[in-house]
């Protein structure tokens, strides 16, 4: 299989691209328990995905399973056309931005905030690789467009839960993913924090051009699914519940079922919450 070419595809071809992310019969045993039941779902471009269920629902094994760190039993994964096993899905990884908090403990103390986001561009975490100007002067973009360029040279240690966060986004839109999966984002931030962190996904899920990579944001709380998420996935028990556009699937009758209790869907304006 040809390397794959960590460029962004040309519009046109990005135009004519039928998905992003393409999953079909995806199953996923161990022993003899089956973690997901033939799961189909795709991505396609300008669509931006919330992954909801309960714990044990199978999305921390799906979001495994894509990034290529849990090898499905059966089924097929494919990105950007590029299918799972059929190519060097190290090198597909590149076009997977990911943000979760199981880097933080990765992260040097000591490490400038520029630094973590350079480190993004070669999928990196204590950042070693040799950087360029071009590389420091991408970053800065990136931490100027989170509200964070002053706090360039800040080091991990003593940036707060919800800069940090931000910081892991930029360093994740460094690599200039053409998918980028939030993985509880909000876990660990104080309401106003909160609430800035989401406008700030807002902002980037609205980002014109081709640049602008699909959004996947995987949450159990429904008030932090911005305006720009249009469609959802929900999972129980390992097995796909509803897929499809948020105004059909984000029902009081569908949360009840995949979290197992009576819940009351409202609406205000553009958001969502739970009565």
């Amino acid at each position: 299989m040809p390397a794959i070419d960590r460029r962004n595809p040309a519009p046109a071809d990005f135009g004519r691209m039928k998905s992003i992310l393409a999953v079909t019969g995806l199953r996923i045993a161990r022993g003899r328990a089956t973690i997901l039941h033939d799961l189909s779902w795709s991505v396609a471009p300008g669509e931006n995905w919330v992954i909801l269920g309960a714990n044990g629902s199978g999305k921390t094994s799906l979001l495994k399973a894509l990034t290529g760190y849990l090898s499905p039993t059966a089924g097929t994964l494919a990105l950007l056309g590029q299918r799972y096993g059929e190519c060097d899905w190290r090198e597909l990884r590149f076009k997977i931005g990911v943000v979760t908090s199981a880097f933080t403990a990765s992260i040097p103390p000591a490490e400038p905030a520029v630094d973590t986001v350079m480190s993004g561009k070669y999928a990196q975490l204590d950042l070693w690789h040799r950087t360029t100007r071009a590389d420091r002067a991408a970053a800065m973009r990136l931490l100027r467009a989170a509200g964070l360029g002053a706090l360039a040279e800040r080091p991990w240690v003593y940036l707060s839960q919800g800069e940090r966060q931000r910081v892991l986004i930029a360093r994740a839109l460094m690599a200039r993913p053409r998918l980028l999966i939030l993985d509880e984002p909000c876990a660990g931030l104080d309401p106003v924090a909160r609430e800035k962190f989401l406008q700030f996904i807002e902002k980037v899920a609205r980002r014109r051009g081709t640049s602008r990579p699909a959004l996947v944001l995987v949450t159990h709380h429904v008030e932090e699914i911005m305006p720009a998420f249009t469609h959802a996935l929900l999972l129980r028990e390992g097995r796909v519940h509803a897929a499809g556009p948020r105004r059909d699937v984000l029902t009081s009758k569908n949360l009840s079922t995949i979290f197992g209790a009576p819940l009351r869907l409202a609406r205000r304006g553009q958001r969502l919450s739970l009565g």
